[in-house]
């Protein structure tokens, strides 16, 4: 069987499905292929979705406990993990089908199977009730996403070694979890298993946990990390993982290790992720991937081949779903033939650890390693009175600035919330906001938001909540 389709979109993530929609709002006749029953792809499978769900719960738990100081105590928390699971399942769900009904009304036709390319005009799907499908094509659009990536050489076909896929699956809790990689979705996961019970060790191969951040925002979060988790090691190796059937014993190497070999109820292995770009055919195509596996586009996101585009964590870090979103919409007006670039001044990011943390644009770190001179202002939230009714004064909003025009070059935060707060930190760059803008814009009281007008008051020495004079 050989259909026609003017746009076939391989991959039903967050970018593929953006993709699919666009396109078809914009008139297009539109294809869409991916393994799952729907659209969603590992984001809402097994990624930002339910582990955001899960994160809620542990949030509440801290929250709970931490009620005590305030004189409530709704006493220890008694957790079905079958409810929860049913929790998270039921929010994946949801959000899964009302694309696959977005995808009908659409008139998208969606395809349930793998694709691979015959040539540059023509794909073969290998549908899940073991048929295929020929797919003839004008123009493909390439959102195959990621998966975990492995350490060489320690991978053992064991129950009791997890990546981020089976660790959401939440199957038991652990009474000791060995966590390998500090990055965000290592710590994200941490936190979750903390909550629940499991006594945690995270252990990173570099000097410090997520390597991203700048350092005065990591440190915040470390510190409370600490008191809920057993142990971070950093600058340390794991060497060795050996299934005892009951057990995993780890050997580790690193300076701060006193005891080199420890053993663990089970280890997660979250060391970042790789993007998906074997089996697809590409062979069969002029598309060329670099030596780290990942698409090579132009600013269009269109490939070496004429008729084929990529977008995505196939083309690049960062590997985020919003990301991959707004490539998606880029590259259906390219498709088009509208006059358009994917080059965004700031991407936002976020880590959803409690506190969170999240930033946009230039990093101070960055601005050190590339030798550019910006000046910056912090306000501590120990100033803020909204941090202070939640019992959270462990936050920090920072402002990077350009001396000479005062334009906002980054916005960092770190604290309760501050993913929900980036977003204006985005808009002020991408606007070419300079920091008088932010200080003039009147922010609600009490809010945490708040923070980012004094954070720009502070700039200029007059923060109305903090006496810290401008130096002359």
């Amino acid at each position: 069987m050989s259909i026609k389709t003017q746009l076939a979109v391989i991959g039903g993530g967050p970018g593929g499905y953006a993709a699919a929609f666009l396109a078809s709002d914009l008139g297009m006749n539109v294809t869409l292929i991916d393994l799952e029953k729907n659209p969603g792809g590992v984001c809402l499978y097994r990624g930002c979705i339910p582990s955001k769900a899960l994160l809620h719960v542990a949030k509440l738990i801290h929250e709970a406990e931490e009620a005590k100081k305030w004189g409530v105590d709704f006493g220890e928390p008694k957790i079905d993990l079958n409810k929860l699971r049913d929790f998270k399942n039921g929010v994946v769900n949801k959000l899964t089908g009302g694309l696959g009904q977005l995808a009908k009304q659409r008139k998208v036709n969606y395809i349930n199977g793998k694709a691979k390319f015959i040539n540059s005009s023509t794909l073969i799907v290998e549908k899940l009730d073991g048929t295929t499908e020929e797919v003839i094509f004008e123009k493909a659009i390439l959102a195959t996403g990621s998966v975990p990536a492995k350490i060489p050489g320690l991978s053992i076909d064991s129950p009791r070694v997890m990546d981020s896929t089976s660790a959401l699956e939440l199957m038991d809790v652990p009474k000791k979890l060995l966590v390998i990689g500090g990055g965000y979705i290592g710590l994200e996961l941490s936190t979750v298993y903390s909550s629940l019970g499991s006594e945690v060790t995270v252990v990173e191969m570099l000097s410090g946990i997520l390597p991203g951040a700048d350092r005065d925002l990591v440190a915040v979060l470390e510190k409370r990390l600490k008191t809920n988790l057993k142990n971070i090691f950093t600058e340390t190796k794991v060497v060795e993982l050996k299934d005892n059937g009951d057990s995993v014993t780890v050997k580790l190497e690193g300076a701060k290790i006193t005891e080199k070999e420890q053993t663990f109820d089970k280890v997660l292995i979250s060391i970042g992720r790789k993007p998906v770009t074997e089996g697809l055919g590409l062979e069969n195509t002029n598309v060329k991937v670099n030596e780290k596996g990942f698409v090579i586009v132009d600013k269009q996101l269109k490939t070496n081949d004429e008729n084929i585009y990529a977008i995505g964590d196939i083309v690049g870090n960062p590997m985020l779903a919003h990301k991959a979103a707004a490539e998606g919409k880029v590259a259906v007006e390219a498709i088009l033939g509208n006059k358009v670039a994917f080059e965004p001044n700031a991407i936002p990011a976020v880590v959803f650890t409690d506190p969170e943390i999240a930033w946009a644009g230039l990093t101070e770190t960055e601005a050190k390693e590339k030798g550019i001179k910006v000046e910056v202002a912090k306000f501590p939230w120990a100033a803020s009175g909204r941090a202070t009714t939640l019992d959270r004064n462990d936050g920090l909003t920072k402002l990077i600035i350009e001396p000479e025009t005062e334009r906002i070059l980054g916005v960092a935060l770190v604290g309760v919330g501050a993913g929900d707060m980036i977003a204006e930190g985005t808009l002020a760059i991408e606007m070419g906001a300079v920091v008088k803008d932010l200080e003039l814009t009147i922010h609600p009281h009490p809010t945490l938001s708040e923070t980012m007008m004094f954070a720009a008051e502070l700039f200029y020495g007059h923060a109305t909540d903090m006496y810290r004079p401008k130096r002359k």
